[in-house]
């Protein structure tokens, strides 16, 4: 999980808005337009870091099409502590800027 986290977020771009989009689902459930409101990022931004993030087993859905939530997978909630380490040394800072 380790490795994985450094390639989606330590590691890549667009490390910094899916480690953004990862806390954000922490905190509770949202659609693809809720989490474009709140973090302040474009629709297709985001988007695309949530494919990238459901492909890699870090986030999963329940309904369709606009209405479509996403949620943090349980292998995601139990490596969180993980994430933190990876985002403390790819130095982020720890609200997410």
């Amino acid at each position: 999980m380790r490795q994985l986290l450094w390639w989606l977020i330590g590691g890549s771009r667009g490390g910094r808005n899916r480690l953004r989009i990862v806390r954000a689902l922490e905190e509770r459930p949202r659609n693809t337009n809720q989490l474009s409101n709140d973090l302040d990022l474009n629709y297709k931004t985001v988007q695309h870091h949530l494919e990238v993030l459901e492909e890699n087993d870090i986030v999963t859905t329940q309904g369709e099409n606009y209405g479509k939530m996403y949620f943090l997978t349980n292998r995601m909630t139990s490596n969180f502590d993980i994430l933190e380490e990876v985002a403390e040394q790819a130095d982020f800072e720890t609200d997410g800027t």
